[in-house]
């Protein structure tokens, strides 16, 4: 029976990782280089950076409800489509304007894909939630790990082309793969019937502040999180003298700190709970991220990225399985689209807002202050999320 169980998951897990290692090889670190190659300002390179984000506040909500109605399988299957098919359009780019529209089509991909797929994972394991969404998370994470690495060694001797093909084949390889069903599909009522209770399940949802906060304060992380991940590698470059290949190397180990970590962060949250852990999380990521201001050497943007890793880890690990636990079993997807929504609007902010500041005040004092934010947002967390609706979930 447990190797039943066990034989999907891993089947998502190996569609989640060719399928993220596509998106991030796609932007890290090739994106604000390639942008800045193609005559691009800094402002214009947040936006850039931020046009696939802005993708998922229209489609993320939408995307976990289809989920629930339809079943997460087929919708799965729409966003491998556009993993697949994306790459091959940056071929084409000659112009930023070209730049931001391709990231646009590439963006509805992950847009549908990050929802449904934890929604598929709440479907698999209602014991250990936390736990086996951490797991999902890092094999997600292993491809977001790789990609920093193999772009940054790809561009240290050959072109921008030659990563979006890597980043096209492993694309076609994420729609390869058998995906589970999961949730069956509601069939056997009038259309009527599901609509309104889906409607139902979305209001029940909008209306839970646990679930509000917990989603806001998941925006922020990802606030810092576009920031750093637009920034970092044109700081890095332009004020350090780093080569891209030491780039590549410090946004894998983040990635790869966060990736170990977060199985572990996520049992840790199904035994001492979620609330706390989230906050432990902000605060660690916002000092990370204050610290990337104090220099651009290889020795002091490591350590800060791999205690912006480990912050990364604590918060993600726990606010899906909180959202998940705060909505009924039914409206999986409609939460985890709303949390997608609200983080999707932090994400794509960060970049354009990082890109002002820097234009008007430059890097190091822009990522004190995204910093600070995060020391804020903890408090904020702390404050409007009461520890009952915790151990409310928990009964549930």
């Amino acid at each position: 029976m447990a190797k039943a169980r066990l034989n999907p998951f891993l089947l998502l897990c190996g569609t989640g990782l060719f399928a993220i290692f596509s998106s991030t090889i796609a932007k890290s670190p090739a994106l604000p280089l390639f942008a800045r190659d193609l005559g691009a300002s800094e402002a214009d390179i947040g936006f850039i950076a931020a046009a696939s984000t802005v993708v998922g506040i229209l489609v993320s909500l939408p995307a976990g409800t289809l989920s629930d109605l339809l079943g997460r399988r087929r919708v799965i299957l729409a966003a491998a489509f556009v993993f697949a098919s994306a790459p091959f359009l940056y071929l084409t780019v000659q112009a930023p304007w070209m730049l931001v529209a391709v990231r646009v089509y590439h963006g509805l991909a992950t847009a549908i894909f990050g929802p449904v797929a934890l929604a598929l994972v709440a479907d698999l394991f209602e014991q250990g939630r936390g736990q086996s969404m951490g797991w999902y998370s890092s094999a997600t994470l292993v491809g977001r790990f790789l990609a920093p690495l193999v772009g940054g060694l790809i561009l240290s001797v050959a072109t921008y082309q030659a990563v979006y093909l890597v980043c096209g084949a492993a694309g076609v390889l994420a729609l390869a793969w058998r995906l589970p069903e999961g949730q069956r599909p509601k069939d056997g009522k009038p259309l009527a019937v599901t609509l309104a209770e889906q409607r139902s399940g979305l209001a029940e949802v909008v209306r839970s502040r646990p679930i509000l906060v917990t989603s806001a304060a998941e925006a922020l992380q990802y606030f810092s999180y576009g920031a750093v991940e637009t920034f970092l590698p044109l700081y890095a470059v332009t004020v350090g003298g780093l080569p891209v290949w030491q780039v590549g190397f410090i946004l894998g180990a983040q990635l790869l700190t966060t990736a170990l970590s977060k199985p572990l962060m996520g049992r840790t949250s199904d035994r001492a709970g979620r609330r706390p852990l989230i906050a432990l999380g902000l605060l660690t990521s916002g000092g990370a991220t204050a610290a990337f201001g104090l220099g651009a050497s290889f020795p002091i943007l490591l350590l800060a990225g791999l205690a912006y890793g480990l912050g990364l880890a604590v918060v993600t690990s726990s606010t899906s399985a909180f959202v998940s636990e705060q909505a009924r079993a039914g409206s999986y997807g409609t939460a985890l689209g709303v949390l997608s929504t609200i983080m999707d609007v932090g994400h794509a902010s960060g970049p354009i807002a990082a890109g002002l500041l820097i234009a008007a005040f430059s890097y190091a004092p822009t990522f004190v202050a995204v910093g600070a934010l995060l020391g804020l947002a903890t408090i904020a967390f702390l404050t409007l999320v009461p520890a009952q609706s915790e151990s409310a979930a928990s009964r549930a």
